[in-house]
């Protein structure tokens, strides 16, 4: 039986259909299942966390190659049906909000012996792409790699380039994090029901450690957002109307000391830039959480 055919034969006998308030479309194509559990390389000895498993159809292929899956949706009708189509002494249910899960002790609880590594596996409700993966990066997991599908456009701005000019707040970010890439592009024909946007699946490798030595991350992380905030604006008045500094003045000096130019771009700069000004401004102002 095909995929899309299994797919309606399941939404037909729950007499359900995707909840358009939660971002479900249900993957129908096997190519791309097949290259979304390659790309991840999961293992007998890998934890695998599935966010939003909907009917399964991910969770069937991670069952045949994990350690073992912890499945966390929300959805109270995707729970039953993860439960009719699997009894799986590998396999835990969890039916909550991503972001309310405590994923450090869960992830505590369920690395046991024979499990080797954390991945995440995800066709993530594209509307809360961005704080579910930033939930993942900034609560210091011991995870090894997350690998989702996302909004073709969010997949571009977060392994963005400078050069690109598609950078955002988001790209520093994740980069700060991890090493991320497109693996696969996937069409809108891959779903149904079909969203209105084209998808790709990433790859973030988690780094050991983050990519640049700052020594107030959160600090950074507030400079990097205050300067994207106004677009077309450079570094120097968005960081002037942010009062990252006390003045325009004081800011102009900042940047003088730092070897940046005055009319620069904040999309221009390199995260080490972005580390150098947090770490200035550090030094130089009384900076309270």
């Amino acid at each position: 039986m095909s995929l899309y055919s299994e797919t309606m034969q399941i939404l037909k006998k729950y007499n359900i259909s995707a909840a358009k308030s939660l971002g479900q479309n249900f993957l129908i194509n096997e190519d791309v299942v097949d290259r979304i559990i390659k790309k991840a390389e999961v293992s007998k000895e890998d934890l695998v966390i599935e966010i939003g498993p909907g009917l399964g159809t991910l969770t069937n292929e991670l069952l045949k190659n994990a350690g073992k899956v912890v499945c966390i949706e929300l959805d109270r009708r995707m729970i039953n049906i993860l439960k009719d189509r699997f009894s799986n002494e590998r396999l835990e249910i969890i039916n909550e909000d991503i972001l309310k899960v405590n994923l450090k002790e869960l992830i505590q609880k369920e690395k046991t012996e024979g499990i080797n590594k954390v991945k995440v596996v995800a066709n993530l409700p594209y509307y809360i792409t961005t704080p579910i993966i930033m939930k993942l990066l900034e609560d210091k997991l011991d995870i090894y790699s997350i690998t989702v599908m996302v909004q073709k456009e969010v997949a571009e701005r977060i392994t963005a380039t400078s050069e690109s000019g598609n950078v955002g707040a988001i790209t520093y970010a994740i980069k700060y994090y991890t090493e991320p890439t497109i693996e696969i592009d996937v069409p809108k024909e891959s779903f149904i029901p079909a969203p209105e946007v084209e998808s790709s699946v990433i790859k973030l490798k988690v780094l050991d450690k983050p990519r640049v030595n700052v020594k107030e991350e959160e600090l950074l992380f507030k400079i990097i957002k205050t300067s994207f905030m106004q677009k077309r604006k450079t570094l120097l008045n968005s960081l002037t109307n942010g009062k990252i500094l006390n003045s325009k003045t004081d800011t102009e000096k900042m940047l003088n000391d730092l070897g940046i130019d005055l009319k620069v771009r904040p999309e221009k700069l390199s995260l080490e830039e972005f580390a150098n000004i947090a770490d200035y401004v550090y030094n130089n102002v009384e900076f309270k959480k």
